[in-house]
């Protein structure tokens, strides 16, 4: 097995293209995969401050990492869930999902020099993710969906960030895609996109890994000696989410390239059509009465979730900067 483009020995097959490919030769074809994506979507302009959404897991810190090798100011923020090892998320776990999440963004921005944000949901807010589940009787990924988005877009705005990157990967995008259109939640089709633009208070939101796979992100963080959290999250079992991505991915071992055919055939097909239609939010938001957030009610939906979690309403956030050199 050969190298592609050297012809040298090759570490790892990639199907979709074709190819095979030595180490050095993907860890470029990874940086070059992820600048076309920033490019042809305009994700990032010259001189932004990005902020990274970094969870402990393949996507985040082969992001990160990716972005500093482009040459983009980039931040990261870790959100400590209180997610315990148990299959039930037991929030009094002396080492929970949660801390060893922790441990692997803290030594790897601390080896790289990365500026790294934390916020801590149980000391700031007084809830975790397990308690907020059992609460609501909503599975787990719904509260902890809703506190993460509200904790990036906040700690964004608050800390003068022009975009919040995630590490959405392509099996991701088109496992959710799959999902929406079985459902035909049309709301959400309309705002499936890459790119999320800033508005209303919130930040843009960019996705830079939609052209990776979930195989090559790992491959990446393997060869660029990145220690990265391998267990999934405890409380994700049963999750359609995952449904969808097994699905995709034996649509994906009889025919290579399905997944990019079907997330980008809709990108370039189909996505304007949902936008054009009407579907999604519009129109000016008003201010969250507890945190300030931009909401279409009175309170927002975390300041609710964590009322009902705790019975008392929001406060400040605390950020503390743990790595690198703050600017």
């Amino acid at each position: 097995m050969k190298c592609r483009v050297c012809r040298g020995p090759a570490v790892i097959d990639v199907p979709r293209h074709n190819a095979n490919f030595c180490a050095e030769h993907f860890l470029r074809l990874c940086r070059d995969q992820t600048r076309k994506a920033i490019e042809a979507f305009d994700m990032i302009a010259p001189g932004d401050r990005v902020l990274v959404a970094v969870s402990g897991g393949k996507d985040s810190l082969a992001l990160w990492q990716l972005l500093h090798e482009l040459g983009h100011t980039a931040d990261g923020l870790y959100i400590g869930l209180g997610i315990g090892a148990g299959p039930k998320g037991r929030p009094n776990d002396e080492v929970g999902y949660s801390d060893v999440s922790g441990e692997h963004v803290r030594r790897f921005a601390a080896s790289k020099g990365f500026r790294l944000l934390e916020i801590d949901v149980r000391e700031e807010h007084g809830f975790d993710i397990p308690t907020a589940a059992a609460a609501t009787r909503r599975v787990p990924c719904s509260s902890c969906g809703l506190t993460k988005r509200h904790l990036f877009d906040r700690a964004a705005i608050d800390g003068g960030y022009d975009v919040v990157a995630t590490g959405h990967n392509l099996d991701d995008e088109a496992a959710v895609l799959f999902g929406n259109a079985l459902q035909w939640n049309t709301d959400y089709l309309a705002r499936q996109a890459p790119v999320l633009p800033a508005g209303n208070g919130f930040p843009r939101k960019v996705k830079p890994l939609v052209r990776l796979t979930e195989r090559e992100t790992a491959a990446y963080c393997v060869l660029s000696g990145i220690d990265y959290q391998v267990e999934e999250c405890p409380l994700a079992a049963g999750n359609r989410h995952l449904g969808y991505k097994d699905l995709l991915e034996q649509a994906e071992r009889r025919s290579p390239g399905t997944k990019h055919t079907f997330y980008f055939g809709f990108l370039d097909r189909a996505a304007e059509r949902f936008r054009s239609g009407g579907e999604g939010p519009g129109g000016e938001l008003g201010r969250c009465a507890g945190c300030g957030a931009p909401t279409s009610e009175e309170t927002c939906a975390f300041c609710r979730l964590q009322a009902r979690v705790t019975g008392v309403g929001d406060v400040p956030v605390r950020i503390t900067s743990t790595a690198g050199v703050g600017r």
